[in-house]
């Protein structure tokens, strides 16, 4: 127990679950992105589904951070801590994903809403040693936009050209990785300072420490166990189970999936999540 309480405490932000449970702060959330994008953003609605869960290891396939704001831009923000070739392609996946989600049948095309697809990656996706690369579609041809509303930005912690981009931004970036009173204390940034307040409320709370141990532990089962589908897979169902539990109002009877085999078959055969074959 106490091993589990020093972990949660020395997480830094760039840890899933801890960014997660940060952006559920809707204050919390609209500092994010105000640094992180360099714009002004409204009061921002944050989604508890698709932000709950995630494990210091692995994460589903759900967005982490949901947002929308009072003039009805969304955004999607994650943490990204492997570095993978698929990058590009998981953001194509989920700006997919979220326009699927807010075009209401019936609705025409042109009422899709403006979307920001924001990675917070703890290495350079693209080698450039930039803090922050931004992509929206533009014609090779004239150099116009598209002018189709999706921006992607991904930000990079290990960036080198600090002289040209904004202090709050380097200061924020490196504190993903740095989330000690230290070096909020060095920086003396407002915004940073604010988060970080946000993030020592967290490791304070027993209930959310309780549920980062309970978490750590049904994942620890999952990989011993490796389930016939492999470990991932079932690592994935185990997010979904607990995000569909969380939302339907069962967060109490969570604990029980790691010690009773019979009630965690049971909820996987309810949220029907139970593997082929099953």
């Amino acid at each position: 127990m106490r091993e589990a309480n020093t972990n949660f405490q020395n997480l830094n932000l760039s840890n899933y679950f801890l960014f997660a449970a940060a952006a559920e702060d809707e204050e919390t959330s609209r500092l994010l992105l105000e640094t992180l994008l360099g714009i002004k953003v409204g009061r921002v609605r944050v989604s508890v589904e698709h932000s709950f869960l995630y494990s210091s290891d692995f994460r589903s396939v759900r967005l982490d951070v949901f947002v929308s704001d009072e003039v009805e831009i969304r955004y999607n923000m994650e943490m990204e801590n492997r570095d993978r070739e698929s990058l590009p392609q998981r953001s194509r996946y989920h700006q997919a994903e979220m326009d699927v989600a807010s075009l209401k049948p019936g609705a025409e095309f042109v009422d899709l809403k403006p979307v920001y697809l924001v990675f917070i990656c703890t290495f350079d996706p693209f080698g450039k040693g930039l803090y922050r690369y931004t992509f929206e579609n533009r014609c090779r041809e004239e150099d116009f936009p598209l002018g189709d509303g999706a921006v992607r930005v991904f930000l990079n912690t290990k960036g080198t050209n600090e002289m040209e981009e904004p202090r709050e931004l380097v200061n924020l970036l490196h504190y993903v990785e740095n989330s000690t009173d230290e070096y909020v204390g060095k920086v003396a940034d407002p915004n940073v300072s604010r988060i970080h307040g946000r993030v020592q409320e967290l490791k304070r709370s027993r209930e959310w420490e309780a549920r980062y141990m309970q978490f750590q532990e049904l994942m620890q089962e999952q990989r011993q166990e490796g389930r016939k589908e492999g470990v991932q897979a079932g690592t994935e169902r185990i997010l979904k189970l607990t995000s569909a539990m969380y939302a339907a109002g069962e967060a109490d009877q969570i604990p029980r999936l790691s010690g009773d085999t019979a009630f965690l078959e049971a909820m996987l055969a309810k949220y029907h999540l139970q593997a082929e074959g099953d």
